[in-house]
C-alpha cells in the first residue's frame, strides 16, 4: 500500500512474468551530505493498529506501516518499483502460468534464530486461508488451488492448502486455480510473509510482539502511543538499514503531528494536512517533498444499503453521485493540487494505466446528467433520507467530504453530508464488522506494481464478505470473469487489455466512487536526511538518516 513517481515498468514484473524471476540490482539512495547518526532512532507518524500485527490479518495502514518493515518475503519491490529477489532464489512458471516452482535462499533466519524454510510459507499461507482463522487478507489466498475446501467451517484449524506442495526445505511448489501471469508480482504482498513456528501457538500474543525476518525487529508497543522497532542486524535482504530504528508514533490528527515536525520532535510525516497545503513547500523550517503518487481515494457505497443494490437502481443512483462531484475543483481549492482527480479504479503509476476506458464518463463533473440518473431512479423506488460519507476525524478529512456532500446535495437536490467518526480505527471496526450504515471513506496505497492490486483485493467477490479488502460487498460475475481472463493472459498487451476491460464494469457498476489519486505531499524536520518515496506513497523509512 504505497506510491510515488511518474509512471513506470516495473522491471522483472509485468513484462517479464513468465521466465524466472532474476534479481535486480539495490537502488537505495546514498548520503550525500554530512556525517550521519547510524544509531539513530528515527520517528514517523502512524495511526494505532486496527489488531495486533499479524500479516495476514492486517488490511490497513497502522499495522502495515509496522508490519513491512517487520517481515521480508520471497520478492520486494525498491522504491522505483523494480523487483528484488528476497527469501526467492528463483520462481520459475509452468507453460501457461498455473504451477510455479519457488527456489529460496538459504541463511535467511527469523529474529529469534529458527531458519525460514519453505514450510515457513506454506503453513503461513494456509494459515491466512483457513476460515476458521478469519484473517482479513484471507481472499490473497484464493489463487492457490484448495482456498474453497478451506472454507468449510468444519476444516480442521491445522489443514493446508493443497496447493502448496514442499519438497525439500528450501523449494515448494504453488498449484494455483487457473493461470495467473500477475503471481510472482502478486506475492510481495505482506499476507504472503513467512511465520516463524512460534506464530501458531498463540496468533493474538505473537501479534502482539510479532517475531519476523525483516530489515528491523520488533522492541515494544505502547498502545495509542507508539511502535518501536530496532536494526536486525542478521537481516539478509536489499533494503539496506542506515539508522538504529524507527519510532512509528501514534497521532490523532496531521495537524499535531505537521506541528511535531515544525518543532523537530517528529523527523518524518507522509502526509501533509489539508490546513497546511498551500504553504507547506514555501516553509523554510521543513523540507517539503511533493510528486505523483498512487494512492486511490474514494468512498464506498455499500451494496447492503437500501436504494444501492447491484441492480439497475443501485447503478444509476451511484453514476448520478459520481457526477455530481467536482474532482477538479475540489483538487484546487481544498488541496491546492496535490491530488490529481481520477479516472479511474487504479492510478497512474502502474503499468497498465490508461484514460481511455468504458464508461469513464461516469467519473465527469456533470451535474444535469446526475438529476436526470437520479430522477430515472427515483421512478424505480423514491429516495428518501440523507445520503452520508463516513470519515475518520483523524485523517485530515473533514474538508474534502463535507466538500463532496454539499456537490451531491446540490447536484441532486438532496440532503447529504458528511459523517465523523474520531479515529480511524473506529470507523474500520465498524467497516469490518458490517454495521457502518452509510456511505464510508476509502483509500489504497500500492502494494506492488500492477493494476491487480487495485482490482482483485478490493472488488473481486472472493474478497468480500470479510475475506479481503472489498468492503463494501461488492460481487459481480461479469467483472469476476473478466479479471479472471485477464490474469490467464501471458501476453503483456492482452493482459492490460483485459485489465481495463474489467475496468469498464468497474466504472459502469461503482462499487467505490473514485475521486483523486494522492500525490505525495510529506516533510520532514531539519536536519533530516535520505527521506525518499516509493512508489507506494510512503517513505523508504529505512534509508532516512539524521
Amino acid at each position: 500500500m504505497h506510491s510515488w513517481a511518474s509512471r513506470f515498468t516495473a522491471l522483472c514484473a509485468a513484462g517479464a512474468m513468465l521466465v524466472s524471476v532474476a534479481a535486480c540490482g539495490n537502488s537505495d539512495t546514498k548520503s550525500t551530505s554530512g556525517a550521519t547518526d547510524a544509531n539513530a532512532i528515527i520517528s514517523v507518524n502512524n495511526s494505532e493498529p486496527q489488531n495486533e500485527l499479524v500479516p495476514s490479518d492486517t488490511n490497513e495502514m497502522g499495522g502495515g506501516k509496522v508490519i513491512r518493515y517487520l517481515f521480508e518475503g520471497l520478492v520486494s519491490y525498491d522504491a522505483k518499483g523494480k523487483q528484488h529477489l528476497e527469501v526467492a532464489k528463483s520462481i520459475t512458471p509452468n507453460e501457461d502460468a498455473s504451477q510455479y516452482t519457488i527456489v529460496l535462499n538459504d541463511g535467511w533466519k527469523f529474529t529469534n534464530g529458527e531458519a525460514v524454510t519453505a514450510e515457513s510459507f506454506t503453513k503461513a499461507w494456509s494459515y491466512a486461508a483457513n476460515v476458521k482463522h478469519a484473517q482479513k487478507q484471507a481472499s490473497r489466498m484464493s489463487i492457490i488451488k484448495g482456498y474453497q475446501e478451506l472454507q468449510d467451517p468444519n476444516v480442521a484449524d491445522d489443514a493446508q492448502l493443497s496447493g502448496l506442495e514442499v519438497k525439500d526445505d528450501h523449494t515448494f511448489v504453488v498449484t494455483l486455480n487457473s493461470p495467473d501471469s500477475v503471481f510472482p508480482v502478486q506475492i510481495a504482498h505482506q499476507s504472503f510473509f513467512p511465520l516463524p513456528s512460534v506464530a501458531y501457538k498463540d496468533m493474538k500474543a505473537f501479534g502482539k510482539s510479532p517475531i519476523g525476518n525483516g530489515p528491523y525487529k520488533f522492541q515494544s508497543w505502547e498502545p495509542d502511543k507508539k511502535i518501536t522497532v530496532t536494526k536486525n542486524p542478521d537481516y539478509k535482504g536489499s533494503r539496506t538499514v542506515k539508522n538504529g530504528g524507527i519510532e512509528f508514533r501514534v497521532y490523532t490528527t496531521e495537524d499535531a503531528a505537521y506541528s511535531d515536525v515544525l518543532s523537530g520532535s517528529l523527523d518524518v510525516l507522509d502526509e501533509v494536512p489539508s490546513t497546511a497545503r498551500k504553504t507547506f513547500r514555501n516553509n523554510k523550517n521543513i523540507t517539503a517533498y511533493s510528486q505523483v503518487g498512487s494512492t486511490y481515494q474514494g468512498f464506498v457505497i455499500p451494496e447492503r444499503l437500501e436504494h444501492f443494490g447491484n441492480d439497475e437502481e443501485g447503478h444509476l443512483r451511484r453514476q448520478a453521485i459520481s457526477m455530481s462531484i467536482n474532482r477538479k475543483q475540489i483538487a484546487e481549492k481544498i488541496f491546492s493540487n496535490t491530488v490529481t482527480p481520477a479516472t479511474d479504479f487504479t492510478s497512474p503509476v502502474v503499468p497498465e494505466y490508461t484514460k481511455k476506458l468504458e464508461n469513464s464518463e461516469n467519473l465527469e463533473y456533470n451535474p444535469t446528467k446526475a438529476k436526470e440518473l437520479w430522477e430515472k431512479a427515483n421512478k424505480i423506488s423514491p429516495w428518501s433520507g440523507t445520503f452520508r460519507i463516513a470519515y475518520n476525524a483523524d485523517g485530515g478529512h473533514k474538508q474534502w467530504a463535507d466538500a463532496v456532500s454539499n456537490q451531491i446535495k446540490n447536484a441532486l437536490g438532496i440532503d447529504a453530508q458528511g459523517q465523523s467518526y474520531p479515529t480511524f480505527s473506529d470507523i474500520r471496526s465498524q467497516v469490518t464488522d458490517r454495521t457502518i450504515n452509510s456511505a464510508f471513506r476509502s483509500g489504497w496505497q500500492l502494494d506492488y506494481p500492477s493494476a491487480e492490486d487495485y482490482l482483485t483485493p478490493l472488488y473481486a467477490s472472493a474478497s468480500a464478505d470479510g475475506h479481503g479488502s472489498n468492503d463494501g460487498d461488492y460481487k459481480s460475475d461479469e467483472f469476476n470473469a473478466a479479471l479472471s481472463d485477464a490474469l490467464s493472459q501471458t501476453d503483456e498487451a492482452k493482459r492490460t487489455a483485459g485489465f481495463q476491460a474489467a475496468q469498464g464494469i468497474l466504472l459502469n457498476d461503482l462499487p467505490s466512487i473514485p475521486l483523486w489519486y494522492s500525490n505525495v505531499a510529506g516533510v520532514s524536520a531539519k536536519g533530516v536526511k535520505n527521506v525518499n518515496f516509493d512508489y507506494t506513497n510512503m517513505p523508504t523509512y529505512n534509508t532516512i538518516t539524521k
